[in-house]
């Protein structure tokens, strides 16, 4: 899918120097993992408060990518996804209190450290 004008919504600590592409999920509780495992969670990019490697346990390896609004790069999510070569932003700043779910976003590197979330409009 060719994305459309994209836009700064956030930005963070990115685990590794990946780009990702996908649709959001917020994952707030095991209710929204186990929906997303029933409907796939390949090609998608999982929206977390805090970082919460075990509630993601069973869909994690098959993301897209991970954004979470708490964390370091030294957390056990951020540790993780290097591991499985999923690129995540950590400690997340969003800049928007439009709702992201099911919008198409982008993981993107920039220097150093840093990351940002991109969505499309």
């Amino acid at each position: 899918m060719e994305l459309t004008a994209l836009r700064r919504v956030g930005q963070g600590l990115i685990t590794l120097k990946l780009s990702a592409e996908g649709e959001m999920r917020v994952v707030k509780s095991i209710q929204d993992v186990v929906r997303l495992w029933k409907e796939g969670p390949e090609g998608k990019i999982a929206l977390v408060e805090d970082a919460g490697t075990t509630t993601l346990a069973p869909v994690l390896s098959k993301l897209a990518g991970v954004v979470c609004t708490s964390g370091a790069l030294g957390s056990h999510l951020a540790i993780v996804t290097r591991e499985f070569q999923i690129p995540a932003l950590m400690g997340t700043k969003l800049e928007t209190s439009e709702s992201l779910d099911r919008r198409r976003v982008v993981i993107k590197p920039e220097e150093g450290t840093g990351g940002v979330l991109l969505v499309s409009d």
